[in-house]
């Protein structure tokens, strides 16, 4: 045995295996190490096929099996019970209608006359527009003339002799379970927004709709939301939603370009014979776009809700107006935010095409004025 600095070295018998490749293997076996082969830790091709599948699979259903799951969203109102309003809403129907009730309170409110004397449906394209659409025609005037042509009744379809009561039904989810259905159909007038169904939820919102307010990309799918319709009004964004209720009187379809424009698809047939059409004057659009400008002292650039259309709409028609499914309670992100959907409050939150808290304090100024009667309690 030799010594040099520590290290030990044996001789070996001759032909024996070298020193350096016995330690070698010794250092890399298995069972020195305690670590398995490489081809004991993989998966085999097949293996590992079956398992990334399995994986696959758990990841899909853990995204999309809660979305068909019931879910119990929060309820938010006033504290009122929906024995209280049914009791409240059937008080309001058993008094007289008090003629000239909502126009006489609405003009002891300065900053709301300019809501006052607003001709409801254009009857002829000679507005002197000023300003281009959603606030006016500006541009549009020989489409609107030649869509206006294709209507034969532009007026309102009711007699204005006598005392009538509006209702304007709002899409929020503070309706559903109110069973205000039979009440709202007992109003004179019934004025809807979109695609707010009353197929299946009649208990809820009521199975009539004498006035309902539509842009194309919102007008209902399903053919049965048009049954006991009286008026489909539309209400103009732009110069194409004017070629639109022009292809869906005269049953002529639009081009394939025309319907690129549009951001979301469109229905091309609705069950309703052209007398049933109506264009909203885009004055109340307008004139409710100025009221938020100086109700909103951060002066954002944002439209009306085609729900504050409406009730502006309904104080033009109506002696009595009355609200149900109206306001938003950004407060609780969870509650449900339409009545006939599963969306959440906080979907609102999200979106800025709409001032809806100063729309709220708008709506609530009114109600606390008794302009407006709120029959679901959260305004």
């Amino acid at each position: 045995m030799g010594i040099f600095q520590h290290l030990c070295v044996e001789d070996h018998e001759e032909g024996s295996g070298p020193l350096l490749a016995e330690a070698g293997s010794i250092e890399s076996s298995p069972a020195a190490s305690g670590r398995p082969e490489p081809r004991e830790f993989f998966l085999s091709p097949k293996k590992n096929l079956a398992l990334s599948l399995v994986l696959l699979f758990a990841s899909y259903s853990a995204l999309l099996v809660p979305a068909y799951l019931p879910v119990q969203h929060p309820i938010w109102s006033d504290g009122s019970t929906d024995e209280d309003v049914l009791k409240h809403s059937a008080a309001m129907l058993a008094r007289t209608c008090n003629s000239g009730w909502a126009v006489a309170r609405l003009k002891k409110m300065p900053g709301f006359r300019s809501l006052l004397e607003i001709p409801v449906f254009l009857q002829n394209a000679t507005g002197g527009w000023d300003l281009a659409p959603p606030l006016g025609l500006q541009g549009s005037e020989e489409m609107l003339a030649h869509t206006l042509s294709a209507l034969p009744l532009s007026g309102l379809p009711f007699s204005p002799d006598r005392c009538r009561r509006c209702i304007v039904v709002g899409s929020g989810g503070i309706l559903r379970g109110k069973h205000l259905g039979d009440h709202i159909d007992k109003y004179d007038i019934i004025i809807r927004m979109n695609n707010a169904p009353v197929f299946g939820f009649e208990k809820d919102a009521g199975s009539r709709t004498t006035i309902r307010l539509v842009y194309p990309e919102g007008a209902p799918i399903l053919n049965q939301e048009y049954h006991n319709t009286e008026i489909i009004a539309l209400v103009v964004f732009k110069r194409l939603d004017l070629e639109w209720l022009l292809s869906v009187v005269t049953n002529e379809p639009l081009s394939w370009w025309s319907k690129l424009w549009f951001w979301k698809n469109v229905v091309n047939e609705i069950p309703l014979p052209p007398g049933n059409f109506r264009i909203t004057n885009p004055e109340i659009l307008n004139r409710t776009w100025h009221l938020l400008l100086t109700y909103n002292k951060q002066q954002r650039k944002t439209v009306p809700t085609l729900g504050l259309i409406g009730v502006v709409l309904a104080l033009q028609l109506c002696d009595e107006v009355s609200l149900a499914g109206f306001g938003y309670d950004l407060q609780q992100p969870g509650a449900r935010l339409h009545y006939y959907e599963a969306l959440r409050m906080d979907t609102m939150m999200s979106q800025v095409v709409h001032d809806v808290t100063t729309e709220s304090s708008l709506l609530q100024e009114l109600v606390k004025a008794r302009v407006l009667h709120d029959l679901t309690g959260v305004l």
